[in-house]
């Protein structure tokens, strides 16, 4: 079996994507614009073949080296980055070489805010009122019909990049004044907690791994407001979550995939979705799986890739969760204060990657316990400011 795997360098805990394909007999093909030299050594050992382009933008550049790697080794079975970046032009590159998974005809509903929330309604799945506005008259209808504050974010668009909240008619003309040329959907504004309905499918679409995340923010707001995150992963899910969770897999038809589904926990305790994202949970969210569930999904996602099976059982044995830390904070506690007072729970620890530290901060740490009451006071003593 050929897999091509794109920009395997990125975030940086996904090479173990390649690695666990390598360990069990697929042939790994990567491709990126990074010298091969800079690629970590785990990640080089795992490649068979590492194909550099000069710009991952020019898709003529992906096309001749999708045509080396296919005159070399034969058909590719599969494309995948595993990041939400690259979807559409992974899409692109199916259709055009015939290739299992999302095709270009599919992406448009997956991407595109609007057609999620189309998706959401069919399904008979609660999603808050919205639409696509051009202009400002049409913003204004929109707010008479659910009034202040609405939110306003790009119709396709990654994270909470380019997103406001507007709370009134000088913050709509300034949003309008500044609005990048692309389509927005302004939105009706939730107020609640972001929980999260996360997992793997297999090839038919069975879900063989599930679970949830809350948040203490949204990452709207964390980034925005410039607020410390965290969040964790829950022993048992909700029985209006799992149910919404698993209609919106039927609803989306998600194949050997990753999924990360977002939903609103409103104050009065109902679920509203918000966003479906076909790739795993961003950050360190796929290593929270494992030590939550003490089991490798690299490994059990690339025996699905092979021969459809998920071979590992799990049962949520703990909480896992992510603390982020930023520098421009003046925390009471130091690192090594926090590495002294919790060294049997704290299970990693970490510098992120910039171009996510806005929203999971600089630092980030991962706790494990199967009681959230202490996860609760390790968080807050992370978090405690002098």
């Amino acid at each position: 079996m050929n897999f091509v795997f794109m920009s395997p360098h990125f975030p940086p805990n996904y090479y173990r994507f390649c690695v666990s394909l390598n360990d069990i007999g697929i042939r790994v093909l990567g491709l990126a614009d990074l010298p091969y030299d800079s690629l970590r050594p785990e990640l080089r050992a795992a490649l068979t073949e590492y194909y550099r382009v000069d710009d991952m933008h020019n898709y003529d550049s992906l096309v001749r080296a999708l045509g080396y790697f296919t005159h070399r080794y034969g058909k590719i079975d599969r494309i995948d980055s595993q990041n939400e970046y690259w979807l559409e032009t992974e899409a692109n590159l199916r259709t055009d070489f015939n290739i299992f998974g999302i095709k270009k005809d599919q992406i448009g509903r997956i991407k595109r805010k609007s057609l999620m929330k189309q998706t959401f309604v069919e399904a008979g799945i609660p999603a808050a009122m919205g639409q696509i506005v051009h202009n400002i008259q049409e913003a204004r209808d929109f707010i008479g019909k659910c009034g202040y504050p609405v939110v306003s974010k790009p119709d396709i668009g990654v994270g909470a990049a380019k997103t406001y909240k507007i709370t009134n008619e000088p913050e709509l003309e300034a949003f309008f004044n500044e609005k990048p040329p692309v389509d927005y959907i302004m939105e009706e504004y939730i107020q609640g907690k972001i929980c999260s309905f996360d997992g793997i499918t297999d090839h038919d679409g069975k879900p063989v791994f599930y679970t949830s995340h809350e948040f203490s923010e949204g990452i709207m707001d964390t980034v925005n407001k410039d607020l410390d995150l965290y969040y964790y992963s829950l022993r048992e899910l909700p029985k209006d979550l799992e149910d919404y969770g698993l209609r919106t897999l039927k609803a989306f038809d998600v194949r050997e995939r990753f999924f990360h589904f977002e939903f609103f926990r409103t104050v009065d305790n109902k679920l509203v979705a918000c966003e479906v994202n076909m790739r795993p949970p961003g950050g360190l969210t796929t290593d929270m799986f494992n030590y939550a569930n003490d089991i490798d999904v690299y490994r059990e996602w690339a025996n699905i890739v092979l021969t459809n099976t998920f071979k590992a059982d799990y049962s949520r044995k703990y909480h896992c969760c992510y603390v982020g830390r930023k520098v421009n904070r003046n925390y009471l506690h130091s690192h090594i204060d926090i590495l002294n007072s919790f060294s049997d729970k704290i299970i990693h620890h970490e510098q992120i990657s910039g171009v996510f530290s806005a929203a999971l901060g600089d630092y980030g740490y991962l706790l494990r316990s199967p009681d959230m009451q202490e996860i609760q006071k390790m968080v807050d003593f992370i978090h405690e400011q002098k």
